[in-house]
């Protein structure tokens, strides 16, 4: 420790003179030390997203690491970071979501769950005997009112609404691309919205993809349920992809 965050980084509870949490940065780091890259986009009628499959070890069965989760039927979300703590939360929003469905018989909004889970994000930042999480969570899933939801939790506890996000290493590149995509507010089709945000992967990670070292989650009006894109899925889009380019 050194220079003016020295001592203040030792207990999360603790504000620099500056007027910041030292842990709390530390965790949106961990987020980005994890090497994963992850973006949703948000179409007309579908949310997408989509991020890298890493297979650290030749001796792991590929089958068991995703950073996918499936909340409720039609609820999914995709972590990014540490994957420990990712499952923390994705257990804790499969509770929260099916107390809400027995409650009140009917599925919990995306919006709701979203920020209930930056509730819970929000408390490991406040209290000494507990630390941040060091995990992006993004939420998709069709809403009967308003249509396609998209809405990012941060180690912080803040959750808010996008169009499109990212997280994770060049995040920033991930967001210049794609504010250029949505500058004049287009209307993506659910093909239009999976393909985009395949390129924008590839565009950022200057990376041409096969068809299993990613994976793509996608939610749509006319099929609401969460659904994971098998391989053959993906090579068909990254086939138009590669007709169109």
């Amino acid at each position: 420790m050194s220079g003016s965050s020295a001592g203040f980084d030792r207990h999360i509870t603790i504000f620099s003179p500056e007027g910041r949490l030292y842990q709390v940065e530390y965790a949106f780091k961990a987020v980005k030390t994890s090497g994963q890259t992850s973006i949703a986009v948000r179409g007309e009628d579908s949310c997408v997203v989509i991020t890298q499959k890493k297979v650290p070890d030749k001796l792991f069965d590929a089958s068991s690491i995703t950073h996918l989760f499936t909340i409720t039927e039609r609820i999914g979300c995709i972590a990014t970071g540490m994957i420990a703590d990712a499952r923390v939360l994705v257990q804790r929003a499969r509770y929260e979501a099916a107390e809400f469905k027995y409650k009140y018989a009917y599925e919990m909004p995306v919006s709701y769950l979203a920020k209930r889970m930056a509730d819970t994000a929000q408390v490991y930042t406040q209290h000494a005997y507990m630390r941040p999480l060091g995990v992006d969570l993004i939420f998709i899933g069709i809403d009967d009112e308003v249509g396609p939801q998209l809405y990012k939790v941060d180690p912080a506890g803040s959750c808010i609404g996008y169009k499109a996000c990212c997280s994770g290493v060049k995040d920033q590149e991930a967001t210049n691309f794609l504010e250029k995509k949505y500058k004049s507010n287009p209307k993506f089709s659910v093909d239009e919205t999976i393909q985009l945000a395949i390129s924008a992967l590839q565009t950022v990670l200057s990376v041409d993809f096969k068809p299993n070292e990613i994976e793509v989650g996608v939610v749509t009006k006319a099929t609401p349920r969460f659904t994971v894109l098998s391989v053959e899925e993906v090579d068909r889009h990254l086939t138009l992809l590669a007709e169109r380019d």
